[in-house]
């Protein structure tokens, strides 16, 4: 169970901080919840506590392994299934796994894509969202510039 100030990652959504814990009454019954806060954006949700690790709510990383992610992003594979519908659908997987190393992929082989053959809209929407994923943890983690990263993340996908 997190507490108050704990800084956590919805898959979804990216790493923000548990501001508040409240119990809400749903017809008969009274449920807990996790008020989820994101610094970055402001977006506030409201997490059951017995369904977070459904959700998929998790710690966030250490400063240790931020930094083997960013080494290991030129190597990572980031093939991409040519039929759109497949892409989207393993992207989405992807992201929803709520690993770094995934979602980091999914940027990857979405920025290789759009230099060959352009993203459509849905696409193009998916890389916004895996790149806030992945950027509001790093920076939640480490207290650093959200600019920083964004060009530590794209220097790292060209050099793979």
């Amino acid at each position: 169970m997190f507490q108050i100030g704990d800084k956590v990652v919805h898959p979804m959504h990216g790493a923000g901080i548990i501001d508040d814990i409240v119990s809400e009454r749903v017809g008969p019954t009274s449920q807990d919840y996790y008020v989820f806060k994101m610094p970055v954006g402001g977006l506030v949700l409201k997490i059951p506590t017995a369904k977070s690790k459904m959700v998929g709510l998790r710690d966030v990383v250490d400063t240790g392994e931020i930094s083997q992610l960013l080494e290991a992003i030129p190597a990572l594979a980031s093939e991409m299934n040519s039929n759109w519908n497949h892409r989207y659908r393993e992207n989405m997987e992807r992201i929803k796994s709520g690993n770094l190393y995934e979602v980091a992929r999914v940027i990857k082989g979405l920025k290789g894509r759009e230099k060959e053959k352009g993203l459509s809209t849905g696409e193009r929407k998916m890389l916004h969202t895996a790149k806030q994923i992945l950027l509001s943890e790093l920076v939640l983690v480490t207290g650093m510039d959200y600019s920083y990263f964004e060009e530590q993340i794209n220097m790292a996908m060209v050099g793979g």
